[in-house]
């Protein structure tokens, strides 16, 4: 994994910590565009703004969709502390990004959360919603799972 990415995905998984401080899900998000800089982050909001929604990856994908046109958007790389789920995983393909790299698998945070009170996993790898479209989603991930875990570790339970 190139050092930008290592940088990128340190820098998501220190907004799922900083989302949790807030009082929501431990999840965060980071979009780069194509020379490399930080073109916009984003916290979960699930619990503060009472919208199951409000995903990281979803509230950067709405942020992007409205700041970037779709050539610029196919240059960007998504950063995401944990693997986007279906409903992010779809929004970021049909606004076009190009790159996803996450941190934590969907099937890490499933052991993680298994059993907790109120929780629902669906358990549908991105890599099997962006196959499933007509363009190609460069992935890459799992990459730094202990330190996603970390985040994690005592919020599901």
């Amino acid at each position: 994994m190139p050092l930008s990415d290592e940088s990128h995905l340190l820098r998501a998984i220190e907004l799922a910590g900083r989302s949790r401080e807030n009082g929501n899900h431990p999840f965060g998000a980071v979009l780069i565009d194509g020379r490399g800089d930080v073109v916009l982050e984003a916290e979960n909001t699930v619990l503060t703004e009472n919208d199951c929604t409000n995903h990281a990856e979803l509230n950067l994908v709405r942020a992007a969709s409205r700041r970037f046109d779709a050539p610029s958007l196919l240059a960007c790389t998504l950063y995401a502390s944990t693997e986007p789920c279906a409903m992010c995983a779809g929004a970021i393909y049909w606004s076009g990004i190009g790159r996803v790299v996450y941190a934590l698998g969907s099937d890490g945070l499933t052991a993680m959360v298994e059993g907790s009170e109120g929780s629902s996993e669906l358990e549908l790898p991105c890599r099997e919603v962006f196959a499933r479209g007509g363009r190609s989603v460069d992935v890459s991930g799992p990459h730094l799972v202990d330190e996603a875990r970390v985040v994690h570790e005592g919020f599901w339970g």
